[in-house]
């Protein structure tokens, strides 16, 4: 499984005085869509943490083009899949489509950490075979 699909209501919250989505919620739905992906492939994030040791999958990068604007009441399907697999790292698409248009384009870099065995923090680790199958 490569991609996912998820329905996300726009709620009164989303939305700033212009009556528009505040751009920030938009990367809370794709990093909340990036969980689910994994969860629709059978792997939900707990499960992953604990079975490959790992303390998640911090975004390095992340960007985002909007098309057109979203509002309160809309109902948008976000798209999300993976584009690149790296070693450690892995590259992810979101397509937020409100009907038929592409309302808002966005990307992610992140990467699979572990705690670092020196002291505190994190280092890469490799992406487990498991997980790579899953994607491909």
């Amino acid at each position: 499984m490569r991609a996912n699909r998820r329905s996300v209501d726009i709620e009164w919250g989303d939305c700033d005085p212009a009556g528009i989505v505040f751009y920030p919620r938009y990367f809370a739905w794709f990093d909340a869509c990036t969980a689910h992906l994994f969860a629709a492939a059978g792997l939900p994030k707990p499960e992953l943490l604990r079975r490959f040791n790992v303390v998640g999958f911090p975004m390095v990068d992340t960007q985002a083009t909007f098309h057109v604007p979203s509002r309160f009441g809309d109902r948008v399907e976000i798209e999300t899949e993976i584009v690149r697999l790296g070693g450690s790292s892995f590259e992810i698409e979101h397509r937020l489509l409100r009907g038929e248009v592409l309302a808002v384009r966005g990307h992610e870099k992140r990467v699979l950490v572990r705690r670092a065995e020196e002291g505190e923090g994190i280092r890469p680790c490799p992406i487990p075979d498991e997980v790579r199958r899953l994607f491909q």
